[in-house]
């Protein structure tokens, strides 16, 4: 696929800061391109911790949650945790279930089934809790957007707490809430919370912090639970930028500690090393195992494993969530592969990609969306035969609102919400086809919004590269949405030498002479014989790269990983 390569040209006083944070004038320029400008904000980048973690008290509702929750305690009311399906819904749900068992409290939980129940709570699940003699319902991670269903738990006489982070829907300028008696969100018109981007655990783990304090329970008991912030974070693909940096830092460095014997077993199965994991591994290892009991069964398992306290049955299931996760990989590559001999038979002239694959697992849908819209640059949905109807989930490029398109054309749609990137939807099967060229009909899109732009922080010299500036650039991690690795690039490099490594042919080693005639190594990790082939006789490219250390047999020196790169034909030879 072509790609356009774009270097950052933001400005800024880049000696002055490094000469201030003692740091490198590249540094100071990356944190430049991810918008940290202020000198209070650089210095939490640097050298945030849990002393830099915004007050709970600056939560609307907060207090009166707390307050809600200790009377019910003390009054043996029965309470009941309904938390969501997915990674963020569950680690919520099991720290709100650990600190009410903690401070006494007769609590159990439920979670959605995602094919019978959908997102979110329902009357079914509201009518159970009263006809099991519940009286108060505490969501997590979902319950905003519940104005029927909460209207029903109030006509039931239940007390009705509602903790969330997603988005509030407003008419006339006032937010759509559900009648509730404490509404913890940060995203509410009328809350002062600073940072409004915090995963529904977070608000959690926020609301603990409060209810411990009520209980004089050592607050050393509410920071044990950070890694879980930090799981939900990075696993519900939170913005890691101010508090959420902070928490998955602070997350991450305690996890060799963890006192959770179900995430040292998902840790073991996966075969990693618990002191050095990385948000990449929670991302795309931790994660998605995490998230597959609720994509093929049951949310329910995962939450079993974080909640287990014995070695055999924590061994088991992760064993599971592991094997499930590994099944769901298959099927989306099946569904992936399916969906995009769908696309080159019929649909490459189209702006925006429609798949309909009636087979397919539901939940899989926006995941093989995403594989369309990285293959194509494209925005691209997938849909699925649910039990009424079609189901689907659809991915965005930048210069293509997701939600607004959908708006065009809801009088074909039964559902559907979302944000400009993503959306899911519903819809009768007879409109599948009409609804594929109603999307095209109206889609603005043109030819250049089709290439992919690649940015760059810093056209830089590998000359320039030395170990102590690796180590600086370590400081910026967490790496992941909203925080990306940084990137360099330079142009006019001389390839001494490449060979292809790895049983799978998927490696080259390169021997690397920069136009100034510094030697340096490179590793390229890519379909081997292929890149070989691509090179040919040319032994000249521009890359973009991020330098690291390899460590062989005792010995470390630098190394640069290509990440992209592009032949200069025109020095062949």
């Amino acid at each position: 696929m072509t790609t356009k390569w774009m270097v950052y040209a933001k400005k800024g006083d880049f000696d002055g800061i490094a000469q201030e944070f003692h740091i490198s004038p590249v540094t100071a320029r990356v944190m430049r391109n991810r918008e940290i400008r202020e000198q209070e904000e650089i210095r939490k980048y640097l050298y945030g911790t849990r002393k830099d973690l915004y007050s709970p008290y600056m939560l609307k509702d907060i207090e009166k949650a707390a307050d809600i929750l200790r009377e019910k305690t003390d009054q043996g009311r029965r309470i009941r945790i309904v938390g969501d399906y997915d990674i963020d819904g569950v680690c919520a749900t099991y720290l709100l279930f650990q600190a009410l068992k903690r401070i006494g409290a007769k609590a159990d939980y439920e979670i959605p089934d995602r094919i019978k129940d959908g997102y979110g709570i329902n009357e079914q699940i509201i009518e159970a809790a009263a006809g099991d003699g519940v009286d108060t319902i505490l969501t997590c991670d979902n319950g905003i957007s519940a104005v029927a269903q909460m209207e029903r738990a109030k006509e039931l006489g239940m007390t009705v707490i509602i903790t969330d982070h997603h988005d509030i829907a407003a008419e006339d300028g006032k937010d759509i809430l559900p009648r509730a008696d404490a509404i913890v969100n940060p995203k509410q018109r009328d809350c002062a919370y600073p940072w409004k981007e915090i995963c529904g655990t977070v608000v959690a783990y926020k609301l603990i912090q409060v209810l411990y304090e009520r209980y004089h329970i050592p607050v050393r008991e509410w920071e044990d639970m950070i890694e879980f912030a930090a799981i939900a974070t990075v696993g519900d693909v939170m913005r890691l930028q101010d508090e959420n940096r902070i928490l998955v830092k602070e997350g991450l460095n305690r996890m060799p500690d963890t006192k959770s014997l179900g995430l040292r077993k998902l840790v073991e199965k996966n075969n990693l090393d618990i002191r050095h994991l990385s948000a990449f591994h929670i991302g795309f290892v931790i994660g998605p195992c995490l998230n597959a009991g609720g994509r093929l069964q049951t949310a329910k398992t995962a939450l079993e494993l974080l909640l287990c306290q014995d070695e055999e049955e924590a061994d088991r299931l992760a064993e599971e969530l592991k094997e499930l996760n590994d099944q769901r990989k298959d099927m989306t590559s099946k569904g992936a592969e399916e969906a995009i001999a769908q696309v080159e038979e019929h649909y490459m002239g189209d702006k925006v990609l429609v798949a309909y694959l009636p087979q397919c697992h539901e939940s899989l849908a926006g995941i093989i969306a995403g594989r369309l819209r990285e293959r194509y640059h494209k925005p691209s949905f997938v849909l699925t035969k649910g039990e009424s109807g079609v189901k689907g989930s659809g991915r965005s490029i930048e210069s293509y609102h997701m939600f607004e398109a959908l708006v065009e054309v809801k009088e074909l749609l039964t559902k559907f919400g979302g944000h400009p990137m993503a959306a899911g939807l519903s819809l009768p099967e007879e409109n599948v086809e009409s609804f594929r060229r109603a999307l095209n009909e109206k889609a603005m899109l043109t030819e250049e919004d089709f290439i992919p732009k690649i940015w760059i922080d810093v056209a830089m010299p590998m000359e320039y590269v030395s170990e102590p500036l690796i180590r600086e650039l370590e400081m910026l991690e967490p790496f992941g949405q909203g925080n990306e690795k940084p990137q360099f690039a330079q142009k006019g490099i001389h390839i001494r030498s490449a060979r292809v490594l790895g049983k799978n042919r998927n490696a080259v080693k390169l021997s690397m002479v920069t136009p100034k005639g510094a030697s340096v190594d490179g590793i390229l990790f890519t379909e081997g014989d292929a890149f070989m082939e691509e090179m040919g006789s040319c032994r000249d490219m521009d890359v973009i790269y991020y330098p690291g250390i390899n460590e062989y047999n005792g010995n470390r020196t630098i190394q640069m990983v290509i990440k992209e790169y592009r032949f200069c034909r025109n020095h062949a030879g």
